[in-house]
């Protein structure tokens, strides 16, 4: 009989997504960095100046968790966050040059990450997991949105 441990899509979505998170705290904590912190590096080193609305609307977080996790970014210095001159309500956020410096080294520690999690994987086997998981995050995501 096959375990529902080893046979759940959700369960070993969620086992692994605890692993990777366990994994690039580590490979990040020299750095100087959150996982929480990478997160929303990625998006201000793609894109600087989004505001925490968007932030939150990207990465799918709870507005408090976000807003906690950009207070402890601007106290370490990784963010600051100036006036929008379009709205005065809102705030958008600006990348320090120390965090500027810290993309290539957290990227590579994350690549890194994936490379020891994929490593088994041939090319093939890689891409078809990738695309899988696009899949899936796109249907959970549409459903979340319908509901």
């Amino acid at each position: 009989m096959t375990s529902f441990k080893t046979s759940s899509a959700g369960y070993l979505a969620n086992h692994v997504a605890r692993l990777f998170a366990r994994e690039l705290a580590e490979a990040v904590r020299p750095l100087g960095l959150a996982p929480a912190q990478f997160m929303v590096l990625l998006e201000l080193w793609r894109e600087e100046g989004l505001t925490q609305k968007d932030l939150v609307g990207r990465l799918d977080v709870e507005q408090a968790t976000m807003a906690a996790t950009l207070a402890r970014m601007e106290r370490d210095g990784l963010i600051e966050r100036r006036p929008d001159q379009a709205d005065a309500r809102a705030r958008r956020i600006q990348l320090t040059a120390r965090a500027k410096t810290l993309q290539e080294p957290a990227l590579a520690a994350a690549k890194s990450v994936n490379a020891r999690a994929l490593a088994g994987f041939s090319e093939a086997e890689r891409e078809a997991l990738l695309t899988g998981m696009r899949r899936i995050v796109g249907a959970l995501s549409r459903s979340a949105e319908l509901s």
